[in-house]
């Protein structure tokens, strides 16, 4: 016998807690939240910026599914005038660059559906730091607390769009910037040492050795000079990288390896190469070009939108047709991201596959004008066929020009005919 559960009693199941906004620790004295990483960790910026360009670059089209397998591309509907043009002061392209930087940051982003002047929907981001689930349902925030500059305000759940990744015990998301802790934090280390070189030229580290026949140091004598050589000489102090005045016929012992042994390049160029690889990115589409030829570099660019760029658009086309299209449409409306165009490669390639495929010509003369922002012309709706080019059971074949040596007024001879008989000298 089967058992059945019902939907209420999974909503009923307890809530995980709300989600935090954590901070990374690169150092004993900093701290950063994802934001901030994202903003000043050049890694971060380019690979999640690097997403965020190419997706929102594609269109969206919207289509009627009719039966399975007629399609039309709806245009005069409320659905694409939406993501077309998502409320008065956003595109289509800042809506999508905020939803994508709002993934790849925080693993979640949060649409708001609002009253547009015409009287129609509108769409506005919400930045995730100000957006806190709310309510005991298992599946789904019942309602969203949103908090601001002039205090709290909760939106019922059906008014949010709601975005998310996979974080295991909650819907919340998980950031691909947690499974970078330990990269982040050694090329903030790395780069501040770093500036500090330059800054002040060869770093002094290792330890300061005293003579055994030097007059005896005492207590308060020492524990001032170590304070004093750790306020100016390490750390941030000011004079890190200087040179230090000794007395007591003392001397310094390096004890650390110099800039050049650490590879700062090879560090920097790692966490690079980590930071593509948690975001799923090829290392060439980032500016890695060890081992990149222009062959492997256009596959790889296929390979983008197929392979890196192909679970995204499959997660965000899923959620607005979920979460989007009911409250527009009770017909069977579902969105596409336009891949058609980056995917066909160059024109000269599309234009030869294409002919190979349909056998002749495939395009007008108004369309190629088109292409070229020309006007039409009469007669260019046409599809020009060549003589050369006919289709089975073609009964009304274009007639073939004359021949150079043919002439057009020779006539058959009928061979009871008379013939002239030839001219004598």
């Amino acid at each position: 016998m089967a058992f059945v559960v019902s939907e209420g009693s999974i909503r009923s199941l307890s809530r995980p807690g709300s989600p935090a906004m954590p901070r990374i620790r690169l150092a004993d004295d900093m701290t950063m939240d994802y934001y901030e990483l994202w903003r000043t960790q050049g890694a971060v910026r380019t690979c999640v910026t690097f997403l965020a360009r190419n997706i929102s670059e594609l269109g969206i089209h919207v289509f009627e599914r009719r039966s399975d397998l007629e399609r039309v591309r709806i245009t005069n509907h409320p659905l694409p005038e939406l993501l077309e043009t998502p409320n008065p002061f956003t595109t289509q392209y800042r809506l999508m660059s905020g939803l994508m930087h709002d993934m790849g940051i925080w693993d979640r982003a949060y649409w708001w559906k609002i009253k547009a002047k015409s009287g129609g929907l509108g769409l506005v981001r919400l930045p995730p730091p100000l957006v806190t689930p709310k309510g005991e349902n298992w599946l789904t925030p019942d309602k969203f607390e949103v908090q601001a500059t002039r205090g709290k305000r909760e939106i019922p759940a059906d008014e949010i769009v709601y975005f998310r990744g996979y974080a295991g015990l909650d819907d919340f998301g998980s950031s691909p910037i947690e499974a970078l802790r330990a990269t982040l934090a050694e090329e903030w280390a790395a780069g501040r040492m770093r500036e500090q070189v330059l800054r002040n030229g060869a770093r002094v580290s290792g330890y300061l050795s005293r003579p055994v026949d030097a007059p005896k140091w005492e207590d308060p004598a020492r524990e001032r000079f170590r304070k004093s050589w750790r306020s100016q000489y390490t750390g941030g102090g000011p004079e890190v990288g200087g040179t230090p005045v000794l007395e007591d016929g003392m001397t310094f012992v390096p004890a650390a390896q110099t800039a050049k042994d650490l590879q700062y390049l090879e560090v920097r160029k790692l966490s690079r190469e980590e930071t593509a690889a948690a975001y799923f990115i090829p290392p060439p589409m980032v500016g890695i070009l060890d081992h990149a030829t222009f062959s492997n570099i256009t596959q790889q660019h296929k390979m983008l939108y197929q392979d890196t760029l192909g679970p995204w658009l499959t997660q965000l086309k899923q959620e607005i047709e979920l979460q989007l299209i009911p409250d527009l449409s009770t017909g069977q409306l579902y969105v596409e991201f336009n891949l058609r165009e980056k995917l066909s490669g160059s024109f000269e390639e599309r234009g030869k596959t294409m002919q190979t495929a349909v056998g002749g010509p495939w395009m007008t003369v108004n369309e190629a004008r088109a292409l070229d922002n020309r006007p039409p012309i009469e007669g260019g709706d046409e599809l020009i066929r060549p003589l050369n080019v006919t289709q089975n059971g073609d009964q009304d074949p274009n007639p073939a020009d004359p021949g150079a040596d043919d002439d057009p007024t020779d006539e058959p001879t009928d061979p009871a005919d008379p013939v002239d008989p030839p001219e004598e000298d």
